[in-house]
């Protein structure tokens, strides 16, 4: 192993990867340091093993962050389309799924064996498994303590990532290395992640797990909103809906659900109460899994409940009103997530404000960069995250 190089990067996923492939290839000497015995283990198991790598469309209002426009200027500078001429230079076929969202038509490890060949043509040592015990300033820049060794290096890049998925070897060596130099760490917490009930209230819909539907769904602390699917669970609810509202979501707030988004239901109801002799759970079944509609209306009390069996035209029109305003904006407040263990991605970390966007290096600690999920900039699920690798890994690689 090299004793002394030009960057050292600890964190062998898709950030830390192309980090090293840039830099390498501009004739810098770089060792990356992974602490797990596979490298891009995040990138081998996502999109069900065909890595949704990248979205069509990718702008800075697709991710959250406490600066949003932070990440304009690494969008800018390696977009989507320079990554779509990269994959299509090794010959990696794919495809666009729902919404935009790219995906390898095979295997995701065609990625992997992209970066690691753009490695190799930069002449990166990869040194795996192997831990950095410690990060301090040494007389030309930085030293680091590894399980291989003392090496020296002119700058650093932490690509650590964040802490969901622990099985994987998620961990939070970054967020001790910026605080270690003084740099604000914003709170990290689960994102993308299914939520959760109590128990006792959950108990009505437990019996639901599995069943999907269309909706609408936002959160009290934000304005933003996504037309996705939500699946029930055992223990709450989960699907994409979910996973992209659990990132704008904070505990005590409710979720708001709309079950019809396309329609204005009490109309639509009233219009089925004049033409069919239907019960109203049947009716209701027109737009939302018939289980669900019985459950829901079960779980609104005996009134309510009541009415699941009647005839449409036998239902007045105050209880069509309450039913419709209710689908339209059911809310309830989750007991937590499901926390790392289930979270795509973890929200918050190395403040935005102390580093500089053009090269994602310490504003105060000169050779000392943070890029991808460490970096307190969250993508929306759909491929938006491995932008925010691709485009800060390289930033930070034309840096170095």
């Amino acid at each position: 192993m090299l004793t002394e190089v030009d960057a050292a990067i600890v964190g062998g996923g898709a950030a830390g990867l192309w980090c090293a492939a840039v830099a390498g290839r501009r004739g810098k000497r770089v060792v990356l340091f992974e602490h797990s015995a596979r490298l891009a283990e995040k990138i081998r198991i996502s999109g069900g093993g065909r890595c949704n790598f990248t979205n069509r469309d990718v702008a800075a209002h697709n991710f959250v962050s406490e600066d949003p426009a932070f990440c304009e200027a690494a969008l800018r500078r390696f977009g989507v389309a320079d990554f779509i001429r990269l994959i299509k230079r090794h010959r990696i076929a794919f495809h666009e799924k729902h919404k935009g969202q790219l995906f390898c038509d095979e295997s995701s490890e065609a990625i992997i064996r992209m970066l690691l060949a753009e490695c190799r043509a930069g002449a990166v040592e990869l040194v795996y498994p192997a831990s950095v015990s410690s990060i301090v300033r040494g007389d030309c820049g930085y030293r680091l303590e590894t399980t291989r060794g003392r090496i020296d290096a002119k700058k650093v890049v932490i690509a650590t990532g964040g802490l969901s998925i622990p099985k994987i070897g998620a961990s939070d060596f970054g967020y001790r290395i910026a605080r270690q130099f003084g740099l604000r760490v914003i709170e990290p917490r689960a994102a993308l992640v299914p939520l959760k009930f109590p128990q006792d209230t959950w108990r009505p819909f437990a019996e639901l797990a599995g069943i999907a539907a269309p909706v609408r769904i936002g959160t009290g602390g934000s304005t933003q909103t996504f037309l996705e699917d939500l699946l029930f669970t055992h223990r709450g609810i989960s699907g994409p809906a979910v996973l992209q509202i659990s990132t704008f979501w904070t505990p005590g707030q409710d979720i708001s659900i709309d079950f019809a988004p396309a329609i204005d239901l009490l109309a639509e109801l009233k219009r089925q109460k004049d033409q069919t002799r239907q019960t109203l759970a049947t009716v209701l079944a027109q737009w939302l899994p018939r289980r669900l509609a019985h459950e829901w209306l079960n779980a609104q009390g005996p009134e309510i409940a009541a009415l699941a069996e009647r005839k449409i035209a036998e239902v007045g029109n105050r209880a069509l009103a309450l039913i419709a305003a209710g689908l339209k904006d059911w809310r309830i407040v989750p007991s937590g997530s499901e926390g790392f263990q289930k979270a795509e991605v973890t929200r918050g970390g190395v403040a935005t404000c102390e580093l500089d966007a053009d090269t994602l290096s310490s504003r105060d600690h000169p050779g000392l960069f943070f890029i991808g999920e460490v970096v307190d900039v969250t993508g929306w699920l759909g491929g938006y995250n491995f932008q925010w690798a691709w485009s800060s890994g390289f930033v930070a690689g034309e840096a170095l």
